[in-house]
């Protein structure tokens, strides 16, 4: 792996300090309207031209941005604007997000797209050997791009995850308690890296890549081996003392059978997990696998009782998402999951157990085919985006 070097990005600033400055707000907005004259970027972010023209001279110094190559004239009179736009073809970031059965490592350009992925298989869970594996996969894929310069690294996982500190705090599933992530990830790549919980790394991929960019509020619900989630506000993901909001494993689902390692019975994780899907899959002869897409492939082959189940799990997840919609109220909700991803009698189901009228404002996430490694990506990128001289 490449040593960290000046362009790479800084450590994680304190939460008091991460709110949007104006050289922010400019990258945002070429990243949101580029290409854009810079007459434009000073009109919607009400800086003057001159701080927005110095900004941009800073950006293509350090290669964030180039000017297009077709200039813009203003009402077909007077000079040209010539307009800027992101660079993306000299850097990348690194993605690591960590699930139950296999780490997906990959490169993300800065509009958050794939450029590589892997998704390496768990042979053994222990953090020592996941993160040394992490580490020799994104190595592997960087050396097959070579052109593609590394800024730093982003690791999403589920649990109970400390961002400041860089921190896996407790992730039940996987038997991790306080496991130091960003130094040890940074010590076998050479590179800074920003460690953060799942949901969270979610709406930061939502708010600057998704669907649902701009919207004044978004929660976010992920449905997997791990159920959380993750609500922002006005740009800002809450995280609460030690990043540990967004725990809903253990909130009670009415008529719930299942039994939880709590002790208690119908916690939402152990009645929606994708361990409950596969097993209860297992028990109808559906699959005889512990992959939840073994399931949606049998739906897709009209395997009634695959439909059943899946449509049956997205009306549970949408009443969960009621619950939250009720507490919290935002103008958005983003949910993953594998059905409601792939199957619309599941948005369907999703949105019915939302009920009312709120129903219309819960989508699926922006990213079906790629969520994790964009996940990954996204912790750093959102630092990026939100400290762009920093990098």
């Amino acid at each position: 792996m490449p040593s960290a070097t000046a362009s790479t990005l800084a450590s994680p600033a304190s939460p008091s300090s991460r709110r949007r400055t104006s050289a922010s707000v400019v990258l945002r907005s070429v990243l949101e309207h580029g290409p854009v004259a810079r007459s434009t970027i000073a009109r919607l972010t009400g800086l003057s031209p001159a701080s927005v023209t110095d900004y941009c001279a800073r950006f293509a110094e350090l290669g964030l941005i180039r000017e297009s190559a077709v200039p813009r004239r203003s009402n077909g009179v007077g000079r040209p604007h010539v307009p800027v736009d992101l660079d993306d073809s000299r850097f990348v970031v690194g993605g690591v997000h960590v699930a139950v059965p296999y780490t997906t490592v990959a490169l993300l350009d800065l509009r958050g797209r794939v450029v590589a992925r892997r998704e390496l298989k768990h042979e053994r869970t222990d953090p020592g050997w996941v993160l040394s594996r992490a580490a020799e996969g994104l190595g592997a894929l960087l050396a097959g791009n070579p052109r593609c310069r590394a800024l730093g690294v982003g690791v999403a996982v589920g649990g109970w995850v400390d961002r400041e500190s860089g921190t896996v705090v407790e992730h039940a599933l996987l038997g991790w308690r306080e496991v130091a992530v960003r130094e040890v990830l940074g010590e076998r790549t050479g590179l800074p890296v920003h460690v953060d919980g799942h949901a969270r790394a979610l709406v930061n991929a939502e708010r600057l890549f998704g669907r649902a960019r701009g919207s004044g509020s978004m929660l976010h619900l992920f449905v997997g081996n791990v159920v959380d989630a993750a609500f922002a506000t006005h740009d800002e993901v809450h995280h609460g003392p030690r990043s540990q909001a967004g725990v809903i494993a253990h909130l009670p689902v009415p008529g719930g059978t299942e039994p939880c390692a709590c002790g208690r019975t119908g916690c939402l994780q152990a009645e929606l997990s994708e361990r409950t899907l596969c097993r209860r899959a297992r028990e109808a002869g559906v699959t005889d696998g512990v992959n939840p897409m073994h399931v949606v492939a049998a739906a897709a082959a009209d395997d009634p009782e695959a439909v059943r189940l899946l449509v049956q799990r997205a009306g549970a997840i949408g009443r969960a998402a009621r619950l939250l919609l009720d507490v919290l109220n935002p103008e958005t909700v983003v949910v993953t999951e594998v059905g409601i991803i792939h199957r619309e009698d599941c948005l369907n189901a999703l949105r019915e157990g939302v009920g009312g009228e709120r129903a219309a404002a819960v989508v699926p996430t922006s990213f079906p085919d790629s969520v994790l490694a964009v996940a990954g990506g996204s912790v750093a990128l959102d630092v990026l985006y939100r400290d762009p001289l920093a990098a």
